[in-house]
Order: C-alpha cells, then sequence, then structure tokens
C-alpha cells in the first residue's frame, strides 16, 4: 500500500489527464486503486471536478476530495474570498492515510505547482508529500520554458525533502516543434529524474475504453511509475 503525489510545474500541464493514465496503468495491472483531490477550485458545488475526469477516463471508482471554491485562484485565497474554511494539512494525511490504509495505490493530485498554498499555515503538496514518505511525479508542458520550470519543481521539491520519481510530459502534439523535441532529449538531464514518459495532445478527450487501452502505451515502462509508488 503506497501514495504517489502527482503535482506539476504549473496549472494546466495536465496533471488531471496524467493521474488518470497512471490510475489505469494500476487497475490494468491489478492493483486497487484510490484518488484523493485535497482542494479543488474554479468549480461550482454541483459541477464535475477534476476527480470525475479521473473517473471518466480510468474507471477508478473510490475518489476523495476535501475542498472545494469556486473561484480559479490559489487554494488559499480562493477559500479567503468566499468566506469558506481553509483546509487543513492534519485533514488531508488523514484522508489520504485512510485510503492506503486499503488500496494498493494511491494518488493524491496537487492543485496548480507544487508550492501553490493550499490551505491553513500555507502548506503545499511538498509539505503533504513529505508527510506521507511519498514521492511525486511531476507533469510538465512540452514547449518552450519548461527545462527552467522543471528544473525548479525538483529542486523545491528536493529543499523540501521530498523525492521525484520522474517526469511525465503532459500534452504531447502530434507535430512537435525544435524546442520541444529538444526539451525530449534534455528534460532527464536538467532535472536529474528520468523522463518516464508522453500523453497525447488531446488524450482526456478520449471514451474510457480508448484511454485505457492506450495508457500503458504513453509511459517509457510501467515499472519505475508504478513500482516506486508501489513498494517503499
Amino acid at each position: 500500500m503506497s501514495v504517489l503525489c502527482v503535482t506539476g510545474t504549473s496549472t494546466d500541464v495536465g496533471k488531471t489527464v496524467a493521474t488518470a493514465a497512471v490510475a489505469a496503468c494500476a487497475l490494468a495491472g491489478g492493483l486497487s486503486v484510490a484518488v484523493c483531490k485535497p482542494v479543488q477550485t474554479g468549480v461550482g458545488a454541483d459541477e464535475p471536478g477534476d476527480l470525475a475526469e479521473v473517473q471518466r477516463l480510468s474507471g477508478v471508482l473510490d475518489v476523495v476530495e476535501l475542498a472545494r471554491y469556486p473561484e480559479p485562484l490559489a487554494p488559499d485565497t480562493a477559500a479567503r474570498r468566499a468566506g469558506l474554511p481553509l483546509l487543513g494539512p492534519a485533514d488531508v494525511i488523514a484522508a489520504v492515510r485512510e485510503l492506503d490504509a486499503t488500496h494498493d495505490l494511491t494518488l493524491v493530485e496537487g492543485a496548480g505547482g507544487l508550492l501553490v498554498r493550499m490551505g491553513e499555515g500555507g502548506f503545499t503538496l511538498a509539505d503533504v508529500a513529505v508527510a506521507l514518505d511519498a514521492p511525486l511525479l511531476l507533469v510538465a508542458a512540452a514547449g518552450l520554458g519548461t527545462l527552467n520550470h522543471s528544473a525548479l519543481t525538483v529542486a523545491a521539491a528536493r529543499q523540501a525533502g521530498a523525492s521525484c520519481v520522474g517526469t511525465v510530459i503532459g500534452s504531447w502534439p502530434a507535430a512537435p516543434d525544435l524546442a520541444m523535441r529538444c526539451n525530449l532529449a534534455d528534460l532527464a538531464d536538467v532535472t536529474g529524474t528520468p523522463l518516464l514518459g508522453r500523453i497525447p495532445e488531446g488524450a482526456g478527450v478520449l471514451d474510457r475504453a480508448a484511454f485505457t487501452a492506450a495508457a500503458p502505451g504513453w509511459f517509457e515502462t510501467a515499472l519505475p511509475l508504478l513500482g516506486a509508488a508501489t513498494v517503499r
């Protein structure tokens, strides 16, 4: 039973689709999987959030969301503006540990980038990963600027005491430009972590059958991705 935290170099880099892809691969490998999204922003109370998308794409059944705020802002800012309680780190840790106790793999999808403040005391996903002794999977953009963003994120994780199991490109186009092709060769060297795979652009619009059938092929190998999460 293990936990893997999914973070990104920024918002809108494909964390939710990447989370669904990892979940689909784990389910295909016979693992029981749960997904926790501690805090969701930019979605109304009755609207489907990121966890609904993870469920639609991967077929995972057990999902937990702890807090939701309507404005598309950093969670602590969104909570204050909405006049709603801030999420506490102890609540996140307890919820993830409860899922971890009954599942082979629990995925924790962050909000925005690694150091986005999630709630009380300005805690971040890096703090959650350290508290849970869980590795991070970094989802990165494909284009110009991603080397710097990825290196900074991995460095921040290490400074916080968290480990990064590797990087996944969250949206890889059918016709990558020169910068994207160079990034593919340079990401592992710049970050000091392996490049584990590329999720094709538009994967999030697939239906479940197509998504789950294709997902294993988006990773270089399932072993470092799922092995890091299932073996302490």
